[in-house]
C-alpha cells in the first residue's frame, strides 16, 4: 500500500523533514510506502487531507522557544473531520544562508515568522538594522537568493544543500534547546494506519456557554479531581466576538481510560462544544534522519 503525506513545502522545510522521517520510519514499521506532497500553507496541508486529496498531513503544533503554531490549531478546529495519529518531536538548529559575501551586505532577510523570532536574538546581535520580511515557509525565499546578493534566508542546513547555497553562519537560534513538536493527522474515519497502540496523550479543544466566573476553572478541576494532569492548555479566539476564546489542552492520558471517559462526561456539563482531535503516543525524531 502507498499513501501521500501531505506537508508545508517547499522541500527543505523542517515539516518536510519531518514527514520524510515519519514515511521512513512508517515503511519500517508497517511496509506502508509514502509519497511527500507540499502545500504552500499549514491549512492548505489539512485540507488536502479534509478534501481526500491525500491520507495524512504532518503539520507543526508547537515551538518550545516561539509557543503554539495557530494556524494549526485554529485549521483543526474548524475542520470537523481530522483526527491526530502520532505526535513527532524534532530539533531545530536555525542557519543562515545567503550568496552574500558578508554579513555586512546583507539588506534583507526571510524566513517563516516562527524562525525570525527563534533567532531575534542573534539577528538584534549581528544584522539590527535589516529588514525581516515574514514568508510562508523558512525554503520559500531561497530561490531567490541567487538574483539578490544582498538577502539572506533562514532555514536548515538540509535546506542550504537542496538549494546549494552557502551557510554564513550555523546554529542561530536563541536557544540551543529548540524543538518543534509536529502532529500526524488523517481523516477521523480512516484507520489505515494505527501508529498509536498505546496512546499516552489526548488533544481536544472546548468552547464555553459565556464568559463568566469559573467559566475555565470547572472544566479544569474535573481533569485536576481525576488525576489527569495536562501538559498544555491555551486559549485561541472564537473569531465570533472579542473576548470568547475557545481552549486548546493536551492531556497525559488515553481517551479510553476509564478516567478519561468520565471526564469527558463531566465536561459537557460546563463546555459548549467539545472536540476530540485524538489520542496518540509521541516519537523523538533524530535531526539526522
Amino acid at each position: 500500500m502507498t499513501i501521500s503525506i501531505a506537508h508545508l513545502g517547499p522541500p527543505g522545510t523542517y515539516a518536510e523533514q519531518a514527514t520524510v522521517f515519519y514515511a521512513n520510519w512508517l515503511t519500517q514499521t508497517t511496509a506502508t510506502k509514502a509519497t511527500c506532497r507540499p502545500y504552500s500553507s499549514i491549512a492548505q496541508s489539512l485540507q488536502a487531507v479534509a478534501s481526500g486529496q491525500t491520507q495524512l498531513a504532518v503539520v507543526p503544533v508547537e515551538n518550545s522557544i516561539e509557543g503554539s503554531v495557530t494556524m494549526t490549531m485554529d485549521t483543526l478546529w474548524q475542520l470537523d473531520t481530522l483526527q491526530i495519529q502520532l505526535a513527532l518531536v524534532m530539533p531545530i538548529a536555525h542557519a543562515f544562508i545567503s550568496n552574500a559575501t558578508s554579513l555586512d551586505s546583507i539588506q534583507t532577510v526571510y524566513s517563516h515568522p516562527q524562525a525570525l523570532a527563534q533567532c531575534q536574538g542573534w539577528l538584534g546581535q549581528f544584522l539590527p538594522n535589516v529588514q525581516l520580511i515574514p514568508s510562508n515557509s523558512t525554503t520559500e525565499a531561497l530561490q531567490r537568493l541567487d538574483q539578490d546578493m544582498t538577502a539572506a534566508a533562514i532555514a536548515s542546513s538540509r535546506a542550504a544543500q537542496i538549494y546549494h547555497l552557502p551557510i554564513l553562519a550555523s546554529n542561530i537560534n536563541d536557544y540551543p534547546e529548540n524543538c518543534t513538536r509536529f502532529w500526524v493527522v488523517s481523516q477521523s474515519q480512516d484507520d489505515l494506519i494505527n501508529t498509536s497502540p498505546n496512546p499516552t496523550h489526548t488533544s481536544l479543544a472546548f468552547s464555553v456557554p459565556a464568559n463568566l466566573p469559573g467559566a475555565l476553572l470547572k472544566p479544569l478541576q474535573v481533569f485536576a479531581q481525576l488525576g489527569i494532569n495536562l501538559s498544555r492548555i491555551e486559549s485561541r479566539p472564537t473569531k465570533r466576538s472579542l473576548g470568547e476564546y475557545l481552549f486548546f489542552i493536551d492531556l497525559e492520558a488515553d481517551v479510553k481510560q476509564a478516567q478519561m471517559q468520565s471526564a469527558l462526561a463531566q465536561l459537557t456539563t460546563y463546555a459548549e462544544i467539545i472536540k476530540i482531535f485524538g489520542s496518540y503516543h509521541v516519537l523523538p525524531i533524530s535531526i539526522e534522519a
